[in-house]
């Protein structure tokens, strides 16, 4: 099976006290109308970071700083495995303009569940819960 190995930008409110986070819409292809993490595929000579940095200026036309690495999710779709580095993020310049996906908006904890995201952004959303968790103790 092919791999597909994507950076994914977990963009929050404060890497410090996290309190919402910013989900899209994808605009396009065999997932269109499903949430998830805005991101994409590196090209190569980049590391994951400056990867995330190119894709969001791509996507969200702001600029942002990579904080930790969240997890390396694994997922097998139906004809692909995706391997996915999910990294916290934060705006630092700019207001977010959507280039790409349909639509957008910041959830809150308990809003993380209330739209339909594509399966293996589903897998991350297990992961921030327990991360969120720990930040609040």
């Amino acid at each position: 099976m092919k791999t597909i190995k994507v950076v994914t930008a977990v963009i929050c409110d404060s890497l410090e006290n996290t309190t919402n986070l910013f989900a899209t819409v994808r605009g396009y292809g065999e997932f269109k109308g499903k949430w998830e993490f805005p991101g994409g595929k590196d090209e190569p000579g980049e590391t994951p970071q400056q990867a995330l940095v190119r894709e969001i200026q791509e996507e969200l036309a702001v600029k942002i700083e990579v904080g930790e690495l969240i997890d390396t999710i694994e997922y097998d779709y139906p004809t692909f495995h995706l391997s996915m580095d999910c990294f916290w993020c934060v705006v630092v310049d700019g207001e977010i303009i959507l280039k790409e996906a349909e639509a957008a908006k910041w959830l809150g904890k308990d809003g993380l569940y209330s739209v339909n995201w594509l399966p293996a952004d589903m897998a991350l959303i297990k992961k921030i819960q327990n991360s969120l968790i720990m930040r609040d103790g």
